[in-house]
């Protein structure tokens, strides 16, 4: 263990210990029998992997920070982090997708150059990726045989049925092999991603949140079921996850990423949930002020009352929300992202539509059309804006006039548009908004990511009145300048009475620029505080549904 547990989260934690040595029992131990020696072990057991000092460049960018890490054989290792800290770039640098700036990647302590995810397969490390990349139209079978390297162009399927049932036969998971993949659910599926690399022959596997669209019971017979092939010594697992609950039933060890630099590591025995959060996100973090000033909170804006929304999928992402924001408050919802927060989102802006429960705005129910929205003054910046809230092809005057097109002075008895009172206003927005475009006529999806967010922003906020703001991970990407610039925008608005909903994974932006805080897990709010108030330890185990 690098960093020690802080004092004050000792008594915090007290039931969360108990939970987590009782799943620790359940789990069984590597047991030798005394007739196999160590060297025949070894033998058996998966390579070691282990890195070196791993550093990953984008330009200017760091994304991977001088990170070590090592995998024994024959183990379970989480990988741990808020989103953002680096642990996707970090395993594709394993898996050739990307190369390291600098550092040594060691397979068996020698030095290997993996430049490809051929070259990663050709030393027994496989990846399941967090979404599926099986073929909806093919069978199990097809799908299978579809990941081979040296699939014959002319398929003998009676032998090969005979390989593949021997192999389900031997495999944790079993799966009909005639079964195409458009009638599995989502568990079968992600069992299916598993199975292809385990069919590859695959000692080290690599899971990037392998449970994210997967119910508890699933993720447990899922991860359960690996954990006994890790226990057997035939597999070694380094699996990214943010859920607390994972980690201390499943893994032996976990190392943590923050920022993109190594914060620490551990075995799961020795670390409690405390430690892990103040790996995650830092033991002292104190929000950046801004400038809000004091403000009437009297008025009730938003007012939602149990909201049930499903994901594409068909499964439940939103369960029975309530939430209430008044004028002139920022209220931040934090959560590791596929915990309902999009979804939730979409509903609030009329691109989902709820299973049950009402919103009102103003009072009145709400929703989301946009006549509701121009009447009740509900304005939105979503998360990758290019392709939410804007039309790429579409000039930046045009994307400015979305919302007023067909309105006076835009339009003339709402069909004829009047280009020169379009392009003049562009023309004002973009000097007020400091958008940087070669011209009002530029194809808004020629700028640059910070550049688009300012058009959205001043559409969206250039209204005479504005009564509700919808953010969502308003600043993902940006360079430091456009975040300062959008978020002293947003707090504008909430100064000037606006009420705002801050959607965001990154907890420093919520706990700057919120006055009250909520988290988001599987769908619920399962923390609320003002921001003064905020326990980060427990913010940081709710956020990992523990």
């Amino acid at each position: 263990m690098e960093k020690p547990m802080p004092d004050d989260l000792e008594s915090d934690l007290a039931a969360n210990l108990v939970e987590e040595e009782s799943m620790k029992e359940s789990i069984p131990s590597l047991t030798i029998p005394s007739s196999v020696s160590a060297d025949t072990l070894r033998s058996h057991l998966p390579p070691e992997l282990e890195l070196i000092n791993i550093s990953k460049k984008f330009g200017s960018f760091v994304a991977v920070d001088n990170v070590s890490l090592k995998l024994a054989p024959g183990t379970f290792h989480a990988l741990l982090g808020e989103n953002g800290a680096g642990k996707s770039t970090l395993v594709k640098c394993i898996m050739g997708f990307h190369s390291a700036t600098h550092g040594d990647i060691l397979i068996n302590k020698q030095s290997r150059d993996i430049n490809s995810p051929r070259d990663a397969y050709n030393y027994g490390i496989g990846m399941v990726y967090q979404h599926f990349t099986v073929v909806p139209a093919m069978t199990v079978a097809e799908n299978l045989l579809l990941v081979r390297p040296d699939t014959p162009s002319i398929i003998n399927w009676k032998e090969e049925y005979a390989k593949l049932e021997a192999f389900m036969a031997a495999s944790p998971f079993k799966i009909d092999l005639n079964t195409p993949i458009s009638q599995l659910a989502a568990g079968q599926k992600q069992k299916l991603e598993i199975l292809k690399q385990l069919y590859l022959k695959s000692r080290i596997l690599i899971l990037d949140e392998p449970t994210s669209v997967l119910t508890p019971q699933e993720a447990d017979e899922v991860l359960g079921l690996l954990r006994e092939e890790v226990t057997a010594g035939r597999l070694s697992v380094l699996m990214i996850s943010h859920k607390f609950r994972e980690i201390t039933a499943f893994a032996d060890n976990v190392t943590v990423l923050r920022k993109g630099k190594f914060a620490g590591t551990g075995s799961t025995k020795e670390l409690s949930v405390a430690d892990m959060a103040a790996m995650m996100l830092g033991e002292a973090k104190e929000a950046r002020q801004v400038a809000k000033t004091e403000v009437s909170t009297d008025n009730l804006v938003l007012d939602v009352q149990s909201i049930h929304a499903d994901r594409d999928n068909g499964l439940e992402a939103v369960k029975g929300v309530n939430l209430q924001i008044k004028s002139g408050e920022i209220v931040g919802i934090a959560g590791v992202s596929g915990n309902g927060q999009r979804e939730f989102v979409e509903v609030l802006s009329g691109q989902r539509i709820a299973n049950s429960g009402k919103v009102f705005v103003n009072g009145e129910e709400y929703t989301a059309t946009r006549k509701e929205m121009y009447k009740h003054q509900v304005f939105s910046l979503p998360e990758e804006p290019l392709r939410n809230a804007c039309v790429p092809h579409m000039s930046v005057a045009e994307n400015l006039a979305l919302r007023t097109f067909d309105r006076p002075p835009q339009a003339q008895n709402g069909i004829l548009l009047l280009f020169k009172a379009i392009r003049e206003t562009a023309q004002n927005l973009i000097k007020v908004f400091s958008i940087k475009t070669p011209s009002p006529e530029t194809p808004v999806g020629n700028l640059s990511g910070g550049n688009v967010q300012r058009t959205v922003l001043a559409r969206e906020l250039s209204a005479d009145s504005i009564k509700l703001l919808i953010v969502a991970n308003p600043v993902f990407g940006l360079d430091f300048a456009a975040v300062e610039y959008i978020h002293n925008q947003i707090v504008e608005a909430r100064n000037r009475g606006v009420a705002v909903l801050l959607v965001s994974e990154d907890l420093d932006e919520i706990l700057t620029l919120s006055d009250r805080i909520l988290v988001m897990s599987d769908g619920q709010f399962v923390y609320e505080s003002t921001s003064s108030e905020a326990n980060l330890a427990e913010i940081g185990q709710k956020m990992a549904g523990h």
